[in-house]
C-alpha cells in the first residue's frame, strides 16, 4: 500500500545552459565534423511528495539536443504526479512507455533519466544515505583521473601544465585528447607527456571515433610503448567487431561505450567483446535504473568500468561497482552546484551527505532559459 505522503505532489522542470570559459576542441572540431563546444545544456527535475521529500537529477547535451530533452520532460512529467515516489523501476517502464513512439534510446530516455535521477536521490535523502551507500558501495572513494586538461584546442605546454595541476590537486591519472588528422602530431602529444609525467602516473588517450580500422591498428601498435590505460573510441561507437578486433590484438586496454543510449546498445558491445573498460553514461542512459542492469551485465562479463562525465552522478555508482572503477574528473559542471567533491591520494571521496549530495546553486539559476513546474 502507498503511504500518501509519498506520492509524487509537484516537478519542477527547468533548461539550463551552462557556459564553458574556453571554446572546446577535440578530433571531431580538428576533422570538421563538429564546432567548438561554447555551452552545455541541462535538463533539470526537482521533485518533491506530500511529505515533503526532495530529490534532484539532471542530464545533459553537447551542442545539440538540450532543447529537445526539456520539450520531452515536459510532456512526460503529469505522468509522475500522484505516483508513488518509491516505485522507481515501475515509474521508469511507466515514462518509457508514454513516449514509446520515439524510441527507447537517445533523446527519448535521456529525458527520462533527469526524473530517474531525481527519484533515487529523493530515496537516498529520505534514508539519510549517500546514494553510493543505498546502492551497496564496495568503497568509499574511487580512482579519478582528469579529462578537461587535455582536450586539443590547448597547446602542448598548457596540456603539460594542467597535467601537473591535476597532480598537484590529488587526482590519479590524466588523459588527453588524440584523432588529429596528422598522427605524428597524436604520437608526439602523447610522448610529451609521458615523459612529463614519468612512467608510473596513469595515462590514458581519447580519440573520439576519428579512426579507421587500419589507422586505429597502426597508432594501437604506435602507442603501446607508452604503457596507457586504456585507448578511448579508436573506432565509430558502433562498430563492435572492430573494437573487439583491437581488443584482441593490442595489449593496451580498449575502453568505449559512452556514445551509446541504451542497455540494449550496451549489451551487444558487450557481446561483440567490443571494450575491455566500458563507458557507460547515466544520463545518457536513461538514468541510474537502466545504469544498474547494465552494469551488472558488465560486471558478470569482468569488465571494468570507468563512466563517463557527470562524475557528480558517477562516483556513487562507480563506488557501487563491484570491480575497481575509474571515474573521470571535468571541473565543468561545478559552478552549477554549491558543494564540492573532495579529492585526495588519486581518490575521489563519496561524500557523506545524503543522496547525491547536491543542491543547485545561485549561477545555476542565473543561468535558466526556462522553467514549468508541475502539480501544487
Amino acid at each position: 500500500m502507498t503511504n500518501p505522503l509519498d506520492k509524487i505532489a509537484a516537478i519542477r522542470l527547468s533548461s539550463v545552459l551552462l557556459p564553458l570559459s574556453t571554446p572546446v576542441s577535440d578530433a571531431k572540431v580538428l576533422t570538421g565534423r563538429q564546432r567548438p563546444m561554447t555551452e552545455v545544456a541541462f535538463l533539470f527535475a526537482e521533485i518533491t511528495t506530500e511529505g515533503g521529500h526532495e530529490g534532484l537529477g539532471f542530464c545533459y547535451s553537447k551542442r545539440a539536443g538540450g532543447p529537445g530533452q526539456y520539450a520531452h520532460a515536459r510532456e512526460l512529467a503529469p505522468e509522475l504526479l500522484g505516483e508513488d515516489a518509491n516505485d522507481i523501476a515501475r515509474l521508469w517502464e511507466k515514462l518509457a512507455w508514454a513516449g514509446a513512439s520515439v524510441g527507447r534510446g537517445g533523446l527519448a530516455v535521456q529525458a527520462i533519466a533527469a526524473f530517474d535521477i531525481a527519484l533515487w536521490d529523493l530515496k537516498a535523502r529520505r534514508a539519510g544515505l549517500p546514494l553510493a551507500k543505498l546502492l551497496g558501495a564496495h568503497r568509499d572513494s574511487v580512482r579519478c583521473y582528469n579529462t578537461s586538461g587535455g582536450f586539443l584546442h590547448a597547446p602542448i605546454e598548457q596540456v603539460l601544465e594542467n597535467a601537473s595541476a591535476a597532480l598537484e590537486r590529488g587526482i590519479g591519472g590524466v588523459k588527453i585528447k588524440v584523432g588529429q588528422p596528422d598522427t605524428r602530431a597524436d604520437l608526439a602529444r602523447v610522448r610529451a607527456v609521458r615523459v612529463h609525467l614519468g612512467d608510473d602516473v596513469p595515462l590514458m588517450v581519447d580519440a573520439n571515433q576519428q579512426w579507421d580500422r587500419p589507422a586505429a591498428a597502426r597508432m594501437g601498435r604506435a602507442l603501446e610503448e607508452y604503457g596507457l590505460v586504456w585507448i578511448e573510441e579508436p573506432l565509430d561507437a558502433h562498430d563492435h567487431a572492430g573494437h573487439a578486433a583491437l581488443a584482441a590484438a593490442l595489449d593496451t586496454p580498449i575502453a568505449t561505450g559512452e556514445m551509446l543510449t541504451s542497455v540494449a546498445e550496451h549489451a551487444e558491445l558487450i557481446r561483440a567483446g567490443g571494450a575491455d573498460i566500458l563507458q557507460p553514461d547515466a544520463p545518457r542512459v536513461g538514468g541510474i535504473t537502466p545504469f544498474l542492469r547494465l552494469a551488472a551485465l558488465a560486471e558478470h562479463h569482468r569488465l571494468q568500468l570507468a563512466p563517463h562525465f557527470a562524475m557528480e552522478i558517477h562516483l556513487h555508482l562507480a563506488a557501487a561497482y563491484g570491480l575497481e572503477p575509474w571515474v573521470e574528473h571535468f571541473e565543468w559542471l561545478e559552478p552549477l552546484f554549491e558543494e564540492r567533491l573532495e579529492i585526495r591520494d588519486g581518490r575521489m571521496l563519496v561524500p557523506d551527505r545524503p543522496g547525491l549530495g547536491l543542491t543547485l546553486s545561485d549561477r545555476a539559476a542565473g543561468w535558466t532559459v526556462d522553467s514549468r513546474t508541475f502539480g501544487v
